[in-house]
């Protein structure tokens, strides 16, 4: 039975953050003091249940052979996503990397939709041409698959939200592999001359592909990159505090005072990709510690129930809900028809519907395409 709402359910309440939190650079830390409500935690959980689910669904199907190409999943990274959703609001910008299934279920795609996206299917996210790399919804940007380019167009979009005078951050997300590439650090420029409100948010799983980070940076302090911009590491293994950091982090780049460099401490369960097991560059004894000793959803579950947000049994509850709610969107995603073989799908999305020219070229003169037929 699912646990009823109470109108005290809403009431501000405040939590205690663990002191390893934050580790700030040339500005203060945020309060280690978190005020949320009853139903927020919950609903954290439920979240980062669902996308965890969601990303085992993908695995499964990936196993299988029926999701092909590139399928990169965020299982172990799910507090990124759903602490920061909950920090900011559905006008804020997120441009992210391929690790992108969380981001896109936490900004309002649903499982069908986005397990669709990665079967190919007609009902996908990006109608089954965009796959795991490449899901877009509002104020969402992807999904990028070249490693690094999202940070300067996170960094045009933020130029938009000053230039347009809404009271909006972006968060521009990349990983720790694409922290070396010259497009970050031209970004970063850029952002600081102009004071562009942008957050640049590393998440840093240790691991970029297959190389531990101590082996590609000469300074693994993420957050410490941008030099004469201020910093902040975040414990991104824990849901609160990326709360925490992204409330703090929009206030503060809204408020006037230009970009930010932000480091979410994270680590990813599996490998970089489904072709990857994982096991190669670093040790089962490492996933294993980490998940019984990191994991951030029983870590939330463990605090849930020491402060008596939940029982036991209301936590099964929601797990059983969240079980049953995504198996049946991921069923209907498998059931969801394959796009039709035919030039109008083909040339449908290369524009955005309604907007199409009259025609578009071919390989060939024979080949061109009317809209208008």
């Amino acid at each position: 039975m699912a646990t009823e709402a109470k109108p005290e359910d809403d009431k501000p309440i405040t939590v205690s953050l663990q002191d390893n939190s934050f580790e700030p650079y040339e500005i203060e830390a945020p309060s280690l003091e978190l005020k949320t409500t009853k139903n927020e935690l919950r609903a954290m959980y439920r979240d980062m249940a669902a996308v965890r689910r969601m990303e085992m669904a993908a695995d499964k199907l990936y196993k299988e052979r029926k999701i092909r190409g590139f399928c990169h999943l965020s299982t172990g990274q799910e507090a990124v996503a759903v602490g920061m959703e909950k920090a900011i609001t559905p006008d804020d910008q997120i441009i992210t990397a391929y690790r992108c299934h969380g981001f896109a279920y936490m900004r309002g795609a649903s499982v069908k939709s986005i397990i669709a996206e990665l079967l190919g299917r007609r009902e996908g996210i990006a109608y089954g041409k965009g796959g795991s790399m490449h899901m877009f919804t509002k104020s969402f940007f992807g999904g990028n698959g070249i490693v690094g380019a999202q940070v300067p167009v996170g960094a045009g979009i933020g130029f938009a939200m000053k230039y347009l005078g809404r009271p909006n951050t972006t968060f521009a997300l990349y990983g720790d592999g694409a922290a070396n590439q010259g497009q970050v650090f031209e970004a970063f420029n850029m952002a600081k001359l102009w004071g562009i409100p942008i957050v640049f948010g590393c998440e840093n799983n240790k691991y970029g592909m297959g190389t531990a980070a101590n082996k590609s940076s000469a300074l693994t302090e993420y957050h410490k990159r941008g030099q004469y911009i201020p910093g902040l590491k975040v414990n991104g293994m824990d849901v609160l505090a990326v709360k925490q950091a992204c409330a703090w982090a929009k206030e503060y780049t809204v408020s006037g005072k230009g970009p930010l460099v932000m480091e979410f401490v994270t680590y990813r369960y599996g490998g970089h990709s489904m072709s990857d097991p994982g096991t190669t560059y670093r040790t089962r004894e490492e996933v294993s510690y980490m998940r019984s000793n990191q994991d951030a959803i029983q870590g939330l579950r463990n605090k849930l129930m020491d402060w008596n947000i939940l029982t036991e049994e209301e936590v099964k509850d929601i797990e059983k809900e969240v079980k049953e709610a995504v198996d049946a969107e991921v069923a209907a995603a498998e059931a969801a028809p394959t796009p039709d073989n035919t030039n109008r799908i083909l040339f449908e999305d290369i524009y955005t519907r309604g907007s199409e020219p009259d025609w578009m070229r071919g390989r060939t003169v024979e080949e061109t395409f009317y809209y208008k037929e």
